[in-house]
């Protein structure tokens, strides 16, 4: 565990992608002469002396002084005999800038203590892992031709204990989200951010522990225990991870050897004016060895499967959040952070060397271009990005009176003239359902029959255009309350058909999504996706296909409007009978029950550039998905 003049060369290039293996507190085995105990070692060049206390030393700080390196690298590291796991710590430092002195948590800790308590723990991060099965054979269900759709949940808010109404710990949450995810047919899991945050209202994006799953849900092994569990269920795991920024918390990064290590000392750099809180300094190697080293540190070992990158827009634009006057131009007098996007594309190029079979996943809401493109065509190197531009036109598409929906016809259909520029998912994320925004049924016009039948008609839409999916947990229940973090989901809405037909919708829709491969296989490229019509602003309804590798086709029809249209003539490429796959307007899901009784066969009338038609019933406020026998 102890550094060498390689590490001290790679932390100061910048390159060390496993400084947590060096840095922090390591359980050490019994040493020659019959000690055994704890390394420390942590970054502070601006200390005049650093000690590590707590409680086996009486929190001291003359009893263990950690001693600075001789190589310059700012790094101060210490043996100290007797420490066990378990055993709680920080580092008292004492800043060479006069009158200032501070307790500092690890920012490589394993482990912490719950909150609001800000201690350090001695982990050791043993744990016989039994997802090989899923490991050895990850990369099919990660790959770009592969279904994903991804269910994003809080994990303090997903589903609480019915008795004590506290948040399930990682191992009943292992047993309770598996069942109900295998059972509704996702692909993923997206866990909002896990790491150490000591404000339970961030959700969990303002981090202080980089390297610590959260303690109030369990211990390290139990958050492995979830992560396995999922695995051996067949589900992906995507961790929410935050390199944007960080809070001003004493015990944290900020100030923390009482000069700016971390951030930038001018705040026109280095504070967030909307966030509140404190932006890494990209242009430091030390920096970009501690974050590069937390995202590998949850693939290396967590077993994670996707990183969700939080904030990727507010990392690359130097002016992002302020006015003029209020930023400092990059060398070139631009806006864009050089620093920033340079440290991620050689975190992509880190993460997919080591981890071919795993992806990044950019929350990125400009056009900035490639984002999810190679870097050596130039692109920041991710493999995949939020569409950010389709969630904000479809929703508000939808929540316009269909009266006035034909006004906005170019609204709803602008996302294809760019769906294959990058690698796109398609986000209805907790940041819809939160801060006023109400929830996604609430956002719909109309009485609550027409409210729900576009919540169905909008999740129709979603799972057939391309692109990967990805839903915030309630969604799926038609909860109308907005997401609060401080209560369980409504789950007793499901005794009230409305909502348990929005849940079996979205089930059916994820069983005929995985099992057709024309809507998944070709997301990235054009050749997957064909209008047939998408001009009728009048009608409010547009009509498209999407095609597989091995040419299977899927037809779909949607209506905007509550107004059923009975045979309507639609251009198909080939004859026979088309099977009605899905209609969210069946019965079963609360809808009129309007449909094609189960097929059509397509007739020898040319329509809409094809050479056969069908005529089709198309329902109200509906989506339905047909495919050719």
């Amino acid at each position: 565990m102890l550094l060498t003049d390689h590490d001290v060369y790679l932390l100061r290039e910048g390159t060390h992608v496993r400084a947590y293996e060096k840095l922090g507190a390591h359980l050490l085995p019994r040493r020659p002469d019959g000690e055994q105990g704890a390394h420390f070692a942590v970054w502070a060049p601006n200390a005049a002396t650093v000690s590590v206390v707590g409680e086996f030393n009486g929190w001291n700080p003359t009893t263990h002084p950690l001693s600075a390196r001789a190589d310059s690298s700012g790094i101060w590291e210490a043996f100290v005999p007797g420490v066990q796991a378990g055993a709680i710590y920080k580092y008292h430092i004492v800043s060479r800038q006069a009158g200032y002195t501070v307790d500092k948590a690890d920012p490589f800790a394993f482990y912490c203590e719950t909150p609001p308590r800000t201690g350090s723990v001695v982990w050791d991060l043993s744990y016989q892992w039994g997802d090989g099965q899923w490991m050895g054979a990850r990369g099919r269900s990660n790959a770009h031709d592969a279904p994903w759709s991804i269910y994003e949940l809080h994990l303090g808010s997903w589903r609480r204990n019915p008795e004590h109404g506290r948040w399930l710990t990682y191992r009943e949450a292992a047993h309770a989200i598996g069942e109900y995810v295998v059972d509704m047919g996702f692909t993923h899991v997206e866990l909002l951010p896990v790491m150490e945050h000591p404000f339970y209202g961030s959700w969990g994006y303002q981090v202080t522990g980089y390297f610590a799953p959260t303690a109030r849900y369990g211990t390290p092994q139990d958050f492995m225990y979830l992560v396995d569990h999922l695995h051996q269920r067949g589900i992906g795991v995507i961790l929410d991870w935050v390199p944007s920024h960080f809070p001003s918390d004493e015990h944290g990064l900020a100030y923390f050897d009482g000069t700016h290590l971390y951030e930038h000392a001018d705040p026109r750099q280095g504070f967030h004016p909307e966030w509140h809180s404190a932006i890494f300094n990209y242009g430091r190697a030390e920096v970009r060895n501690f974050l590069a080293s937390s995202a590998l540190f949850w693939l290396d070992t967590y077993h994670i499967d996707a990183l969700r990158v939080d904030g990727v827009a507010s990392m690359l634009y130097l002016d992002y959040g302020r006015h003029a006057g209020e930023w400092i131009p990059n060398r070139f007098g631009g806006n864009e952070n050089l620093e920033a996007a340079e440290f991620v594309k050689q975190l992509n190029l880190a993460v997919y060397r080591d981890h071919h079979d795993t992806q990044t996943i950019a929350e990125e809401s400009t056009a900035w271009p490639m984002v999810s493109r190679p870097t050596y065509l130039g692109g920041l190197g991710f493999g995949l990005k939020w569409n950010m531009g389709w969630m904000h036109d479809t929703l508000k598409y939808l929540q316009t009176d269909p009266v006035f929906r034909k006004y906005l016809q170019n609204q709803l259909t602008f996302s294809i003239w760019y769906a294959f520029s990058e690698n796109f998912v398609l986000p209805l994320s907790h940041d819809e359902v939160v801060h006023g925004k109400g929830s996604l049924v609430g956002k719909m016009p109309g009485d609550e029959w027409q409210q729900f039948a576009s919540l169905r008609l909008l999740f129709g839409y979603m799972w057939t255009h391309p692109g990967k999916k990805l839903l915030f947990m309630g969604g799926e229940l038609g909860q109308k309350r907005e997401w609060t973090h401080e209560e369980s989901l409504e789950w007793h809405v499901l005794q009230y058909p409305l909502h348990e037909g929005v849940r079996r919708w979205v089930r059916d829709l994820n069983r005929v999504y995985r099992l057709t491969p024309a809507l998944y296989e070709r997301d990235f490229t054009p050749d997957g996706f064909q209008w047939i019509d998408c001009n009728n602003s009048d009608e409010s309804v547009i009509v498209y296909l999407r095609k597989g590798k091995s040419g299977d086709v899927a037809l779909i029809a949607c209506n905007f409007t509550p107004m059923p249209r009975e045979n309507y003539r639609v251009g198909v490429p080939r004859g026979g009978w088309w099977r009605e796959r899905l209609n969210s307007d069946a019965t079963d899901y609360g809808g009129s029950g309007i449909g094609n009784f189960g097929a059509v066969e397509a007739s020898p009338l040319p329509s809409h550039g094809m050479t056969h038609s069908l005529a089709l019933r198309l329902p109200p406020l509906a989506a339905v998905v047909l495919t050719p026998d």
